[in-house]
């Protein structure tokens, strides 16, 4: 997948997609236990295509970089890759890059008492109450995390 930067902030840097190029790379059929080793199977599944297994919706989905540290305890880290799908409906719990009074960010939609909040997965900073006087909207919702172990 070749990234191709549109944007950036002080949070988030934006990338599309390249669709041209496609990559079937070897899938092994068989679950790897993180506990106790397992006997090695020895066979390959069909080719995976990771174009076709983490982007949905093509003309709607972005690759987001994260800078900073908010969302660390939901796994998502400093120089972390998002795959941002703008197609998907928001809902309550997910993981969503919102636009808030024109800066972009990304938190965990929280909804409580017909409120809504931006909530971090950090302890050191605090949720966002959006209220009716902030321009605000959902921009994508996360459905994939790029990270390096």
């Amino acid at each position: 997948m070749q990234l191709r930067k549109i944007h950036s902030n002080r949070e988030l840097i934006f990338y599309s997609p390249s669709l041209e190029t496609k990559v079937e790379l070897n899938f092994a059929g068989f679950s790897v236990p993180a506990g106790f080793p397992s006997p090695a199977d020895e066979y390959l599944e069909p080719k995976l295509d990771l174009n076709q297994f983490l982007i949905k919706h093509p003309t709607a989905t972005f690759f987001v970089r994260v800078q900073g540290n908010s969302m660390i305890n939901a796994g998502i880290h400093d120089g972390d890759i998002l795959i941002v799908d703008r197609a998907v409906e928001p809902k309550n719990g997910d993981i969503a890059v919102c636009v808030i009074d024109g800066e972009f960010t990304v938190k965990r939609l929280h909804v409580e008492n017909d409120e809504l909040f931006l909530a971090p997965e950090n302890g050191n900073f605090k949720p966002i109450k959006v209220t009716q006087f902030q321009d605000f909207k959902v921009w994508g919702i996360v459905t994939f995390v790029i990270h390096k172990p």
